[in-house]
């Protein structure tokens, strides 16, 4: 038997922080489980995480571009907010900063020329289809780079990068993409879907390990009971709603499937925290400081221990 293993990285905006925090702490008990990762799965923030990650990447080093891109890239001038007229009519922050900086970590490179495999979750607002049969519709994407006709492997990481983090009221679209939150915020599922296709992962379910990792369960609610509520009240709390709302299904369908072979890390916050609470950085790094990880380091060693030498 050999095991298929998958860390799968939840998209949550800055709280990218949190997640690579944690990382960072299970490295160091558990030195090079990163390394043998079959398969980084991300939506959003997870997403550029799993890209970063997949290209050699520390999660130190991870945590470190978060803490010093975080104010520039959720800042928002008095001007742009003049020409947007608030959120009104633009996105409430530009994706140039963003850009500009995974540009300089990645260069040119494509998802083919990463070492390790990734699966990263957008979603498609117009598949251009044309021909007899075909239906002109949005759709969710999902960039990887295994071989194959389907292959991703030419897109450049950046962009890849771009298309997943694109969440909509915060970030532009990106060339026909948006955040692949809007479908599948915990990419857990998706990764076990590749892990099981037979062109690609080629696995079987019973070897397939999941460490999913998350960016803090946020204490959002809605008190509401009775309420006959519109388009203006819903507004308001729509993207969380979309963002955050599908992740407990995943969670629930993985540990269905893959009982003990599956474990999920996400620290509850004390407090809301948004997709750009750059405020709240150093608080967010003094919870994971504080987090028991006694049963993910267990789980790690045990499901995601060191393939032995054969000999003959």
């Amino acid at each position: 038997m050999t095991a298929f293993r998958i860390l799968s990285l939840d998209g949550g905006g800055i709280r990218g922080v949190l997640t690579a925090a944690l990382l960072e702490r299970l490295e160091q008990s558990n030195p090079g489980f990163l390394s043998r990762v079959d398969l980084f799965a991300g939506t959003s923030t997870g997403g550029i995480l799993a890209l970063a990650l997949a290209s050699g990447m520390s999660p130190a080093e991870a945590r470190n571009l978060y803490e010093r891109l975080g104010a520039n890239v959720f800042s928002d001038s008095l001007w742009d907010n003049i020409m947007d007229i608030g959120q009104v009519r633009g996105a409430q922050y530009s994706n140039r900063t963003l850009k500009e900086e995974l540009t300089n970590q990645f260069g040119s490179m494509t998802l083919g020329e990463l070492p390790q495999k990734v699966i990263i979750s957008s979603f498609d607002l117009d598949n251009e289809a044309t021909g007899l049969g075909k239906v002109r519709s949005w759709k969710p994407k999902y960039f990887h780079n295994f071989p194959g006709d389907d292959s991703d492997g030419h897109e450049r990481v950046t962009d890849v990068a771009l298309f997943t983090s694109a969440a909509p009221t915060y970030f532009p679209v990106y060339q026909g993409y948006v955040d692949g939150g809007v479908v599948s915020n915990n990419p857990s599922m998706c990764a076990v879907a590749q892990a099981l296709e037979p062109n690609t992962g080629k696995s079987k379910l019973r070897d397939v390990r999941v460490l999913s990792v998350g960016t803090g369960v946020n204490p959002r609610y809605l008190p509401a009971q009775d309420e006959d509520w519109g388009f203006v009240q819903w507004a308001p709390h729509l993207v969380s709603l979309i963002l955050e709302g599908s992740m407990g299904l995943v969670d629930y369908q993985c540990r269905q499937l893959l009982g003990a072979h599956y474990i999920r890390v996400n620290p509850v916050l004390p407090l809301q925290i948004g997709l750009d609470g750059v405020d709240q950085i150093d608080l967010m790094k003094s919870l994971v400081s504080q987090f028991d990880l006694s049963d993910a380091t267990a789980w790690l060693k045990k499901n995601f221990r060191p393939v032995k030498a054969t000999t003959n």
